[in-house]
């Protein structure tokens, strides 16, 4: 059992150590630039980004595993299926924040 244990350092810890990172370093430049800009945010504002972020994480894991698996066919239903909706959710904040902050 121990001589078929890959260790610690794989692929996927390495792969969800970089997507942290982004998602730390994306979140703090976000808020940055919100900060300089001033643009008005509202609490569902983040409350749908978060969940658009969530779901795009569950749709990274899950595209992962499939491949990880070799089954591509079902990664990339995966993808389409819970992908696009995260994708869709985190343009729909940014939209809703562009539309109450433009200068009329």
């Amino acid at each position: 059992m121990i001589e078929n244990y890959s260790g610690m350092w794989t692929g996927g810890l390495f792969l969800w150590m970089a997507i942290i990172l982004v998602i730390g370093i994306g979140l703090t430049l976000l808020v940055r630039w919100l900060r300089d800009r001033s643009l008005r945010t509202t609490w569902y504002d983040w409350l749908i980004v978060l969940v658009g972020i969530f779901l795009l994480l569950f749709t990274i894991q899950n595209f992962y595993g499939s491949w990880a698996e070799g089954v591509p066919q079902a990664s990339w239903m995966f993808a389409l299926v819970t992908g696009l909706p995260s994708l869709v959710l985190l343009a729909i904040t940014a939209v809703q924040i562009w539309r109450r902050n433009r200068t009329a």
